[in-house]
């Protein structure tokens, strides 16, 4: 019976896994325009067993980005904790531009506005501000643009997802010159020209985490269509 117990829990052990394995690279490959079928297809379980282990999608996006997340915070708090804020500052930028390129889908959840995405807006709720923090002290030392506004680098990350989605074999090169490339126009310098009006992307997801976090029970329901989509098969 001992044997047939533990027998069961590698089994489940093993399909977890497998489901990991292919939700990573589908939404590697793909970004987050991946169904539920899909990821239990490529990991060759059935749809029962893939919301046996995972009862919603947000729930297996959360495991899948898992580590991604703990990269980020860390690549954060590292460039944070240099004593040279400029430096930290472009630390962060190319590690997180090289991060981002292997994973279509990671900008994409990071920045998604949806009610499902809670998990993600902690993450963002306490990562934006950090990065505010390091690009002030950034300007302070008279190293970053006095025009920089935290959505510079937000446009930086969302315009990486066209070099994550070409899946070329020197990405992470070209993700390291388009990271030097930001770098050099966000650097202070006599020669700066005024930057266009920009769009409050960031202001408008923190403004979205603190609608989410000051509690709203009546969340809107997902996309009929993708709930469907999901659950076939």
């Amino acid at each position: 019976m001992a044997e047939q117990v533990l027998h069961l829990r590698s089994d489940a052990q093993d399909n977890r896994d497998r489901i990991l394995a292919a939700g990573r690279e589908l939404f590697a490959e793909r970004g987050l325009d991946v169904t539920m079928r899909e990821v239990a297809r490529r990991a060759g379980v059935g749809p029962a067993t893939l919301y046996r282990r995972f009862p919603a999608r947000q729930s297996l996006l959360d495991a899948v980005f898992a580590d991604e997340l703990r990269v980020c915070r860390g690549i954060v708090e590292e460039g944070r904790a240099d004593p040279d804020p400029w430096r930290g500052f472009t630390s962060v930028v190319e590690r997180i531009s090289v991060l981002n390129v292997g994973n279509q889908g990671f900008v994409d959840a990071f920045m998604a506005e949806s009610p499902g995405s809670d998990s993600f807006a902690e993450h963002r709720a306490a990562l934006l501000p950090r990065l505010a923090d390091l690009a002030r002290r950034a300007q302070e030392a008279g190293r970053l643009r006095a025009d920089f506004v935290l959505d510079d680098l937000v446009i930086v990350l969302l315009a990486g997802r066209g070099l994550a989605a070409s899946r070329s074999a020197g990405s992470v090169a070209v993700a390291r010159r388009f990271a030097a490339l930001a770098i050099e126009a966000f650097r202070a310098s006599d020669t700066n020209l005024p930057l266009p009006q920009g769009t409050a992307v960031a202001a408008r997801l923190v403004r979205s985490d603190r609608q989410r976090a000051g509690g709203s029970s009546h969340a809107p329901r997902p996309s009929p269509r993708r709930g469907r989509e999901d659950r076939r098969g």
